[in-house]
């Protein structure tokens, strides 16, 4: 069983895997700290000053922190966005690999003997269409 785990956990799939995740923790974090630290108080000062995460709305003794919802939207749109440009950005780097153009497949020799005999027929009827003329 450990020589099981060991091929699993050392596959490149899983390696590939490890490193993204962590690639995109700290992406996530640098893109958090911009919506937190840049984006949202512009859009604080676009509205006002009003702050999204004071909005609530009281129920008797239940309080609905709406407020902290539209945050998390807010947030979810901004970086959703900012790794839809970073992937783009990423993908006009890789290289586009050509087109594999498979070579026809040769015919077997029945086929190959088929058609030199029509060709050959081709070129006799377009010998004798001139000869005539």
């Amino acid at each position: 069983m450990w020589n099981e785990f060991k091929k699993f956990a050392l596959k490149g799939n899983v390696i590939d895997l490890a490193v993204g995740v962590v690639i995109g923790a700290a992406f996530g974090k640098i893109v958090a700290s911009l919506v937190a630290d840049i984006i949202t108080p512009l859009i604080g000062l676009l509205v006002g000053g009003i702050d999204l995460t004071k909005l609530s709305y009281s129920f008797g003794s239940a309080e609905l922190k709406y407020g902290v919802f539209l945050q998390n939207i807010i947030d979810f749109l901004i970086i959703a966005f900012a790794i839809f440009i970073f992937v783009k950005a990423i993908s006009r780097f890789k290289k586009k690999e050509p087109a594999v153009v498979e070579a026809p497949a040769k015919p077997d020799t029945k086929e190959a003997l088929l058609m030199e005999i029509r060709d050959l027929l081709k070129q006799d009827a377009v010998k004798k269409s001139h000869d005539s003329n």
